[in-house]
């Protein structure tokens, strides 16, 4: 009889097959592709801004690169590519067994269930991190030099940039894998969740965005939302914003409790596979 392994190292055997198995999947050519599209857009600007063409204009005036950059951080990763690929990926992490067949296998295996959950999501966030915030460093490198734009000045808040996209992506990534582990077709209720119920809780007055990921992530980057009409009626809906430092407490509160659930989802939920 094999001896059942403990959950440490049950958890690691299940990354080290995990990476393998994510780094040569169809989803890891879509991650590549999404996050390259910022990178494309920061070149282009960074040509026309070569020729002595500004690129883009607030009220006529053109926008450095600070802020152009800040607009990105913003509108490209935190409300598209963080998001999408929580998504994609935390769904996948249980259900990708299921529809494979491959479930009943690991429940075979000598190890506790919820290590399948929890080593499966570690690679899952360490393949998104060692894609995506390059990525961001690619986009900060072409952009911020734009208009006069100051690397040493800025770099700073390149770091915090990095850190909250690494804490956004874990954070989505727990709480899809959760969806995942639970819900039947779980990638239709995390798109739901994404572009439904985060976009309009964010806009509801009251007290629906503090049941948002969103709402925490974006609060923790003010400086990088631009500043125009336009936007300023946006932070308008952020009145009163939470302090960082509850932001990232709440947002670690919600990673600890879904990968909580996801685990023990998995230790207690009977999967039956469809012929």
């Amino acid at each position: 009889m094999r001896r059942r392994l403990s959950f440490s190292n049950a958890v690691f055997r299940v990354f080290d097959v995990a990476v393998g198995q994510l780094l040569w999947s169809r989803r890891t050519v879509f991650m590549m592709l999404v996050a390259a599209a910022p990178i494309v857009i920061a070149a282009i600007f960074r040509a026309t801004d070569a020729v002595g063409i500004s690129a883009f204009r607030v009220n006529g005036q053109p926008v450095n690169g600070p802020v152009m950059f800040g607009g990105v951080i913003w509108l490209l990763y935190l409300r598209f590519i963080v998001p999408v690929l929580g998504t994609f990926y935390g769904t996948a992490l249980v259900s990708d067994e299921v529809e494979d067949r491959t479930i009943t296998y690991l429940f075979t295996r000598p190890i506790p269930r919820g290590a399948i959950v929890i080593g499966k999501y570690i690679a899952y966030l360490l393949c998104t991190v060692l894609v995506v915030l390059p990525s961001v460093v690619a986009v900060y490198l072409l952009i911020v030099p734009v208009a006069g734009g100051s690397l040493g000045a800025t770099f700073p808040l390149l770091l915090g940039d990095l850190g909250i996209l690494a804490l956004g992506l874990a954070v989505y990534g727990a709480v899809f894998a959760f969806i995942g582990a639970r819900v039947p077709r779980p990638l239709v209720a995390g798109l739901v969740l994404v572009f439904g119920w985060e976009q309009i809780a964010l806009i509801v007055p009251g007290y629906l965005r503090r049941f948002t990921v969103a709402y925490y992530l974006q609060s923790l980057v003010p400086h990088a939302m631009p500043q125009d009409d336009v936007v300023s009626v946006i932070q308008s809906l952020f009145s009163e914003p939470p302090s960082a430092a509850s932001s990232i407490l709440w947002l670690l509160g919600i990673l600890v409790v879904a990968l909580w659930l996801a685990a023990r989802s998995l230790e207690t939920r009977e999967y039956v596979l469809e012929q």
